[in-house]
């Protein structure tokens, strides 16, 4: 049975309605997210809406994690889209690496004082630098090369943060970092180019739920509309979502 850290009943959805996200709109991402959150990891990139000091209303976009506190309540930690990442403890050849997406390794403190290595990355879609222990991702790896027959070589190369392209069952496979990913790895059938440009999971254009559609723009930014608002455009779209799903399950 799939154990899951959170039901989604412990969703503090009062707290993520004072920053606009309603729990109709939580309830109507699609059901892989839903389970992803539920495990303990990042939500997408969402639209906030919050208040400032002068009543003026401010948008924004963050993703979100579900974390358990000391009591067993489960409460929400944000990670809000920032302008330029926070790069000042790494050095100029670590930077380099990070902006160009690639993984690293560096040395960070703990809370108590004490020094560890952890794996870095940058989180392409919200600036925020992302960070694991070494030791995890070190494992993954180390299972993979036995599955793969993987050289010391190769494994170095994937520790640095260089892709690697394997040819599986005659088709280029690329394999690399990506510390957003359930495992730490992440697959991609194709060359390097498209591991790079691949997005962990792509949104159709139009995601209808329950109660409204979440909506992907051009520059891939997620926004929702209830269903109250639908524009003559939207509801074309659901029946046209209606339709494929119909005929989806007709030829089940």
């Amino acid at each position: 049975m799939k154990q899951t850290q959170f039901e989604l009943n412990e969703v503090p959805y009062q707290t993520l309605e004072r920053f606009g996200l309603t729990q109709e709109m939580i309830e109507d991402l699609p059901m892989h997210v839903l389970d992803e959150i539920c495990d303990g990891r990042h939500s997408p990139v969402l639209p906030v809406r919050v208040h400032d000091e002068e009543g003026e209303t401010v948008e924004s976009r963050t993703r979100f994690a579900l974390i358990r506190m000391e009591n067993g309540s489960a409460d929400v930690v944000f990670y809000p889209v920032l302008k330029s990442s926070p790069m000042e403890r790494y050095d100029e050849a670590q930077q380099k690496q990070l902006l160009a997406g690639k993984a690293i390794v560096a040395e960070v403190e703990t809370a108590d004082g004490r020094h560890s290595k952890v794996f870095v990355q940058i989180d392409p879609e919200t600036n925020q630098v992302m960070s694991v222990p070494t030791p995890i991702i070190a494992r993954n790896l180390q299972v993979l090369a036995e599955e793969l027959h993987l050289g010391t070589v190769e494994i170095k190369g994937l520790q640095h943060g260089e892709p690697m392209t394997l040819a599986v069952e005659g088709d280029p496979v690329t394999v690399g970092i990506d510390l957003k990913s359930r495992t730490g790895i992440r697959f991609c059938p194709g060359d390097e180019q498209k591991w790079k440009e691949q997005t962990k999971r792509e949104w159709d254009k139009y995601t209808f739920g329950c109660y409204g559609c979440w909506v992907m723009d051009d520059d891939g930014n997620l926004d929702y509309v209830p269903e109250e608002e639908y524009t003559e455009e939207l509801w074309n779209e659901q029946k046209k979502s209606a339709e494929r799903n119909r005929t989806a399950a007709l030829h089940k």
